[in-house]
């Protein structure tokens, strides 16, 4: 896949997760939604904060054990 689709697809992916995060406070979603946009939001502030996607981040640490 190349970078193009992968940014692409993130886009995507933030666009579910917040559409999800307002259906879960609307009360509209399960928890199961809510859950899944917490662990997706928390992966991009990584990625924004280390400068790196997420997916090199985990590769360094299992690299290093």
């Amino acid at each position: 896949m190349n970078q193009e689709n992968v940014e692409t697809l993130k886009n995507v992916a933030d666009g579910v997760a917040a559409v999800t995060a307002i259906g879960t406070v609307m009360q509209l979603l399960p928890a199961v939604a809510a859950l899944f946009t917490i662990v997706w939001t928390g992966m991009r502030i990584v990625e924004m904060v280390a400068g790196k996607p997420f997916a090199e981040i985990i590769r360094r640490k299992k690299d290093a054990e």
